[in-house]
């Protein structure tokens, strides 16, 4: 217990909920493997996060075994190509990696490894977590798991699962006994695609094991491609870390974006409130607005939080669904925002050409799960807009079940079009020839913070 006033100090140190195994006979062995790099590793998915580490792996020296169950992907990583758009790799490299002997990839885990790492999806269903991913693969590491080998999950997931649901395939699936057979661990990914600057090395991993010699040999692992591991108590103490990060974004771009709609009613520009109050050296964290949220976590990650607290305690995580409801409701926000600048104008929603200027759902990426951009467009696409885009990282998109093909952003199109929407603030696009050729720009993502333009032209939110 503290002062009043004071904090509590954070600590990593153990004891752990459970009782530490006081003696593995195989656990000097695994460790010593894991670091001299003798230990072959098995990831059990391909997307940007499995492929990222299996890549940094290998770089190591460290022989690694892709595991990406559609076969098509398979062979293309195996021939060396990468079919994964937000891993960006220099050319050659994962033919070279391939070529080495170091990297390899196969639709099955059908031998075994010493080290597994579980990266597969965890998308929600109807609300609820879904969690057969983890379930399948954890079934497949169970039929080759051997003595002394360790399984570490990162796939985002409620606190409990690797305990409660991975724990049990694995011991059954096995006959092997947690943890005096073989360690169990969990590990949050936190690769954030499109990001030049925070990469697997220089972000630090946090690891939480079963029993201590888990955490252990699972930072053993982490540390040949990342600077600084940062262990915690328990798998449940490391899901719930990511619940944590995710949640605190979302709360903080509702906030954001509950501004951005309260300034609009009061005539102010967000933008520029925004850059006053981030003016503050202290207290106060810049999260920007926009037309909501997307991408694999953030829309997705806290309601995993969410749905454990009704579930586990009975109640509800009230500021995290508010914020949820915030966010979820800002594309139809935006897209009534564009009828009404576009009526400001005479002219009609209905027939109107609208211009969409990114539809990913972050800057710097080609991913579109979840995008914002997709609920705007299919909104204006409802209201009778008749739309087009162009974004140089997607080049095609289904709306509402019709095709678009992302176009070329000339001069022609730029000044056919009635309204230039800004979904994705990607780099590399000229917005000031876009403001100064556009008969109308509504810009949601700041682009233009600072900028003037003639009146009834250039609107912000």
């Amino acid at each position: 217990m503290t002062a009043c006033g004071g904090t509590s100090p954070i600590t990593t140190d153990y004891p752990t909920t459970l009782d530490p195994v006081t003696t593995l006979d195989w656990y000097e062995a695994s460790l010593d493997a894991i670091r001299d790099r003798r230990a072959r590793i098995a990831v059990l998915g391909c997307g940007y996060v499995g492929l990222t580490l299996a890549v940094d792996l290998a770089r190591q020296g460290i022989e690694v075994l892709g595991i990406e169950p559609d076969e098509v992907r398979a062979k293309e990583l195996a021939a060396g190509s990468n079919p994964v758009p937000d891993v960006h790799l220099p050319p050659g490299e994962l033919e070279r990696l391939c070529d080495s002997g170091k990297l390899s990839f196969g639709p099955a885990l059908e031998e075994s490894c010493d080290v597994y790492v579980i990266c597969v999806p965890t998308p929600l269903r109807e609300g609820s977590p879904d969690l057969r991913y983890i379930e399948s693969a954890g079934e497949s590491v169970a039929g080759v798991l051997r003595r002394g080998q360790l399984v570490i999950l990162e796939s985002t997931t409620y606190p409990g699962t690797t305990e409660e649901l991975l724990e049990p395939i694995l011991r059954e699936g096995s006959e092997l006994r947690t943890p005096d057979d073989f360690a169990l661990a969990y590990s949050p990914e936190r690769i954030n695609p499109g990001d030049t600057r925070w990469g697997l090395r220089n972000t630090p991993k946090v690891v939480g094991g079963l029993v201590p010699q888990a955490t252990e040999l699972a930072a053993a692992m982490y540390s040949h491609v990342c600077d600084t591991v940062h262990r915690v108590s328990s798998p449940r103490a490391a899901e719930i870390t990511k619940l944590f990060e995710n949640t605190y974004r979302e709360v903080n771009i509702a906030l954001s974006n509950e501004m951005a709609v309260v300034c609009h009613d009061f005539d102010i520009d967000p933008w520029e409130v925004l850059e006053a109050a981030a003016s503050k050296p202290f207290g106060f964290t810049a999260f920007r607005p926009g037309p909501g949220v997307g991408g694999h976590c953030v829309p997705i990650d806290p309601q995993y939080l969410a749905w454990r607290v009704r579930g586990k305690v009975g109640r509800q995580f009230r500021l995290l669904e508010t914020a949820s409801d915030i966010n979820q409701r800002m594309p139809t926000h935006v897209a009534q925002r564009a009828g009404e600048i576009l009526n400001d104008r005479g002219i009609a929603l209905r027939g109107a050409r609208i211009l969409l200027l990114g539809v990913a759902y972050k800057s710097g990426s080609g991913d579109v799960r979840e995008s914002p951009a997709l609920r705007v467009a299919s909104r204006l696409r409802t209201m009778g807009a008749e739309l087009s885009f162009h974004d140089p990282h997607v080049g095609s998109v289904v709306i509402d079940d019709q095709l678009y093909e992302s176009q070329p952003l000339d001069d022609a199109l730029i000044e056919r079009c009635d309204i230039v929407i800004v979904l994705t603030d990607h780099e590399g696009v000229d917005y000031e020839r876009i403001v100064k050729g556009a008969r109308c720009v509504f810009d949601t993502r700041g682009v233009t913070a600072g900028w003037t333009s003639e009146p009834g032209r250039l609107y912000r939110s």
